[in-house]
């Protein structure tokens, strides 16, 4: 019989305080949710946001508007630009 494609196969293992246990298991049976759906709902979400704030940058329309202007039309190099650009080495 195979195995559908969404069912959960990876185990993750944790050290945690007993009295840290415990109250992960009476929060989620108040919840009324088993403990390893309690920590997804709760972690999972945290997870996403993390990454988002490291990789999602965010900006308003005008300066994404100004953005856009910058790439399709850069300014000419100025004398600070062609000198660290001098100060490169041949290879990166």
């Amino acid at each position: 019989m195979s195995r559908p494609s969404d069912q959960k196969t990876e185990r993750y293992q944790i050290r945690l305080a007993p009295a840290q246990k415990a109250m992960i298991a009476r929060a989620a049976a108040l919840s009324h949710q088993d403990v390893a759906d309690f920590i997804l709902n709760k972690v999972v979400p945290e997870a996403q946001a993390v990454i988002e704030a490291a990789e999602v940058t965010k900006v308003s329309d005008r300066n994404f508007t100004r953005i856009l202007d910058l790439l399709e039309n850069p300014p000419k190099p100025n004398a600070k630009l062609r000198a660290a650009i001098a100060a490169l080495p041949e290879t990166l």
